[in-house]
């Protein structure tokens, strides 16, 4: 081996005596007294960047102090985020991660194509890193972009255990630049991941400050009339829901990070006049969804989820938990600019700055207003009341079924190791199962042959059939009549062209660089529905949590379609991993490839997926209190 195959980084070594510091500060992270006194926010080293095709990682405890309360974070090699890994497409990367921590760890390389055994699943990929353990993750890097990587292990991706992947092509790069930056946006809690949890399995809404208020009521009254503001809050109190519930934890808890950066420290990348600077944003994120855009400078996007599409000029983009863009801007003048990205629910915000000179600072914006949930998102196309199903109850929903009993899933987070599932029998066919009850309950329902599904690359043509499973206390709402979600900028976006007169980003603009490599018509159809009960934080598909639910089978080599249609008001990011989920938008010809794709609420979308890996692989949605529940295994074989 190269010496400089090696990272040019020097790690440091690890003492028996931290080792047993870093056992106490486990405990602290399970929610036991951290003893620690505030002080004045520390800052935070910016990520290394290491090189090479063999690395050496060590996961380990680290304090951090983002709010002025010191607490302790997992870091790899000493750093929050970790390291950014600098590959080169082509070769084969080898990485010894070592685990430092009182309890099991992972990785998980998010959106690469690698062997399954390599994927970093604990229960379904391998049985996971002890403590003191060293795993070697050996594979071909096969593909080229951008990506990331984190834990997916109990809740650690939550508290510090994510980092950046970017893979250099083999081939020049289409791509034009001068320089270019990772942005890597998260969200950090002061509180233990597992307090969060809990709070949110006793009141779904505990993060919510933004829900109605007496002056609220007097205002719709003044505007709407006393009729139509009764009617208005009849509905959403009937089902005991919150028009303004758009994420489930918020700033009230979170303060959002651009590189590790708070928003007061200030993240900055410096260019010079005149040149390209491609930014590499991934949303590392454990739960919040960003909108961001950059005053005064107009981003074109050239890559999604790593894969390189026709190049898109818009003002603003959406970026769901787990996804990448790469945009590149072209700054004339010789000031500052701020890149700000908004939560979804406009409850925070993180920023840096791109600058000439470090003296220079841009005026961070005002959030845009906090958007409010309609009939739209709740499957009620076109704002008709009367197709939408609530729970089975005409009325609304029909709560006389909701025992007390837990269908979210265990607090154990993305330690799936207990579970092994067994495999869906009979799922090759082309038939619909969706309306047998009793048998295979909460399967997905096939529908057609493929003569029958509609041409590859313009999207499902199934009506939409709910499970037997979804009636139940799991489930508090269905779309009947769910819109595709392919063209929707989504909640709190849709307004900004004639608002603000900015162009936003939508999945129907995204075309990929080059020809769809698999023009194979589907031969069989897959619904899945994303369904839950908000009030009682209970998350699944098809009304079955994942501890409860059977594998999804796929042949190898065969070309199916996905249909997602999400039953509740929350917007989704669902992963996919080991293949590429290939996103229906229209064009068959030039099919974008994706690795998460975002889910509005009561919409539906599609995309096609060939089985080309065998093994166990997991999908699931990748918010992070969403995965013990809404998770299923997909098997090819």
């Amino acid at each position: 081996m190269r010496k400089t195959d090696r990272p040019q980084i020097e790690l440091p070594q690890i003492s028996r005596r931290r080792f047993v510091t870093g056992m106490a500060a486990g405990a602290a992270l399970l929610g036991m007294p951290a003893g620690l006194a505030a002080n004045a926010p520390r800052p935070n080293p910016a990520p290394q960047t290491l090189r090479g095709n063999r690395f050496d990682l060590n996961v380990n405890y680290m304090p951090v102090n983002f709010t002025g309360r010191e607490r302790t974070a997992v870091a790899v090699n000493g750093g929050v985020p970790a390291p950014i890994l600098r590959w080169k497409e082509g070769e084969t990367v080898t990485l010894n991660v070592t685990n430092h921590l009182a309890h099991d760890t992972s990785i998980h390389w998010h959106g690469l194509i690698l062997p399954s055994n390599m994927d970093g699943v604990p229960g379904l990929s391998f049985n996971g890193i002890k403590p003191g353990e060293t795993f070697t993750y050996q594979f071909p890097v096969t593909q080229s972009g951008t990506y990331w990587y984190h834990s997916h292990s109990d809740f650690q991706e939550q508290i510090g255990h994510y980092g950046a992947i970017v893979i250099d092509p083999a081939e020049p790069d289409p791509v034009a630049y001068d320089r270019d930056y990772v942005v890597m946006l998260t969200d950090w809690s002061d509180e233990s991941p597992q307090d969060i949890y809990a709070r949110l399995k006793k009141e779904g809404h505990y993060y919510n400050r933004r829900r109605r208020t007496a002056g609220d009521l007097w205002r719709d009254i003044r505007e709407k009339g006393v009729a139509q503001t009764w009617r208005e809050r009849e509905m959403w109190n009937e089902m005991r829901m919150s028009d303004r519930d758009i994420s489930d934890v918020t700033g009230y808890t979170y303060t959002y990070l651009m590189n590790g950066q708070t928003p007061d420290a200030n993240w900055t990348g410096l260019f010079r006049r005149g040149e390209k600077v491609r930014l590499r944003f991934i949303n590392g994120a454990a739960m919040s969804i960003f909108d961001i855009r950059i005053p005064g400078l107009k981003m074109t996007v050239v890559a999604s989820d790593g894969q390189n599409i026709e190049p898109v000029t818009v003002d603003e983009f959406r970026i769901g938990v787990a996804e990448t863009y790469d945009v590149v801007v072209e700054p004339a003048d010789d000031r500052a600019y701020t890149l700000f990205a908004q939560t979804i629910d406009r409850s925070g915000y993180a920023r840096g700055t791109l600058t000439p000179d470090p003296s220079l600072r841009a005026e961070v914006p005002a959030m845009d207003y906090a958007p409010v949930l309609g009939h739209r998102d709740m499957g009620m196309a076109h704002g008709q009341h009367g197709g939408h199903s609530m729970g089975g109850n005409t009325g609304g929903m029909d709560h006389s079924q909701h025992a007390g009993h837990d269908m979210g899933g265990s607090t154990g987070g993305m330690d799936h190791s207990q579970h092994a599932g067994h495999s869906m029998g009979g799922s090759t066919g082309g038939m619909d199962h969706s309306q047998h009850a009793g048998h295979n309950m909460g399967g997905p329902a096939m529908v057609g042959k493929t003569g029958n599904l509609g041409r590859a690359g313009f999207g499902s043509n199934a009506p939409v059939r709910h499970h037997p499973t979804e009636f139940g206390p799991g489930v508090d709402m269905r779309a009947e009549m769910p819109m595709s979600g392919l063209q929707d900028p989504g909640i709190g976006l849709r307004d900004h062209a004639e608002r603000y007169n900015r162009r936003v980003l939508t999945y129907a603009d995204i075309r990929n660089l080059t020809p769809t490599i698999d023009r194979r018509e589907p031969t069989r159809e897959i619904q899945l529905h994303l369904t839950g009960n908000m009030e009682r934080y209970m998350w699944s598909m098809n009304g079955i949590k994942f501890s409860d639910a059977e594998p999804l089978v796929l042949k190898y080599g065969e070309r199916v379609r996905v249909h997602l249609v999400n039953d509740t008001m929350m917007t989704h990011p669902i992963h996919l991993h080991g293949m590429w989920s290939e996103l229906e938008t229209g064009d068959p010809e030039y099919i974008p490839r994706k690795h998460t794709v975002l889910v509005q609420p009561g919409s539906t979308i599609s995309y096609l997926v060939t089985a080309d890996a065998y093994g166990r692989w997991a999908y699931h949605c990748h918010l992070l209190y969403h995965m013990p529940g809404m998770f299923r295994e997909v098997r090819v074989v």
